[in-house]
């Protein structure tokens, strides 16, 4: 099946809105969730969630919310039964919006050595303030553009962007600097890990687009992933978080159609189905030169799947969580 069905997103919500009451709570609340807020030369708003911080959990929570722009619960639960101790779950009446029309970190923003004066740069934004820009060729899919008055992007690094890509979020998202929030999510820190590890419905979702499956036809979604610690170590670090997802995701969507397209992606969505599957995401990503684009792209979706038809009544259900290979991987012995 096709996305040929306009919009795809709901027109009538603005993810930025939504997010208001959020970004208040996080600068609100900054010492108490480990966090520090700054303000740039021109007036824009930094959140450090952990470069020159501890940052916490908690701000991974509300930061894994204000990546869905304001339309996905972000919650802990425990499920020692499952072999790990802490598990993120999300859940969203709006997955299709939430999580490719805001929560996707597909908004490439790099610069040069030369424009930054140093170092050079490079990040994939992800949160509200993507669907202001629209720079992605996703908006138009969707048939969604937001538009607001402020925005807030979120950025996975761990230093500072350079004036030049600030100011580029600016001009593209039609924002004055008093309106733009910046949060700063290092993948070695709690509250990065915590963002990532709750895009495991985002990823899912994202798999469905990529298979062709009609994304106006998803009408929810609930995930749950083991939260792994950070490591000190960037690419272990990161490699921690797509295993999380990889192997330890469990995703229950429910659509609307055919029972042979809701059966065709339960089947074909699940990690498994890659040729890469089965060792640790790190590992794989040194193997591939450090380079995503190497990687067999059916790599990228949740470990096991459910797949509800509203329609018919009928679920599917494919995959499986592989918890030994992740406790081979996160857990030391005492």
């Amino acid at each position: 099946m096709t996305d040929t069905l306009p919009p795809l997103a709901d027109t009538r919500l603005s993810v930025n809105a939504l997010t208001r009451s959020l970004v208040q709570r996080l600068l609100n609340e900054a010492d108490a969730l480990n966090v520090k807020v700054l303000t740039d030369p021109t007036g824009v708003c930094i959140v450090d969630a952990g470069i020159e911080t501890r940052s916490s959990i908690a701000a991974g929570l509300l930061i894994g919310e204000i990546c869905m722009g304001g339309l996905g619960d972000v919650t802990l639960r425990t499920g020692v039964d499952d072999g790990w101790p802490t598990w993120v779950q999300v859940r969203s009446a709006q997955p299709v919006l939430a999580c490719l029309g805001s929560q996707y970190a597909g908004w490439s923003l790099a610069a040069t050595k030369e424009e930054t004066g140093g170092k050079k740069f490079f990040s994939l934004g992800s949160g509200p303030a993507r669907a202001l820009a629209g720079k992605e060729a996703l908006f138009a899919e969707l048939g969604y553009r937001d538009r607001a008055e402020s925005g807030v992007l979120v950025l996975e690094v761990d230093r500072l962007p350079p004036k030049i890509v600030i100011d580029k979020v600016l001009n593209d998202c039609g924002l004055k600097p008093a309106g733009l929030t910046l949060i700063l999510t290092p993948t070695t820190s709690w509250a990065g890990g915590t963002q990532v590890v709750a895009r495991v419905l985002e990823v899912a979702l994202h798999k469905a687009h990529e298979l062709g499956f009609a994304l106006g036809n998803v009408v929810d979604g609930l995930a749950t992933a083991p939260l792994p610690a950070p490591s000190p170590d960037g690419v272990v670090a990161m490699g921690r978080t797509n295993d999380a997802i990889l192997y330890g995701g469990r995703v229950h969507l429910s659509v609307r159609g055919d029972d042979a397209a809701a059966r065709d992606l339960a089947k074909r969505l699940p990690s498994s189905n890659s040729r890469d599957y089965g060792r640790g995401f790190a590992d794989i990503f040194k193997e591939a030169g450090y380079d995503f684009y190497k990687i067999d792209g059916a790599l990228f979706a949740p470990a096991e799947v459910w797949v509800s038809n509203v329609d018919s009544g009928n679920t599917w259900h494919a995959g499986a969580l592989n918890m030994p290979l992740l406790q081979s991987l996160w857990l030391q012995e005492a």
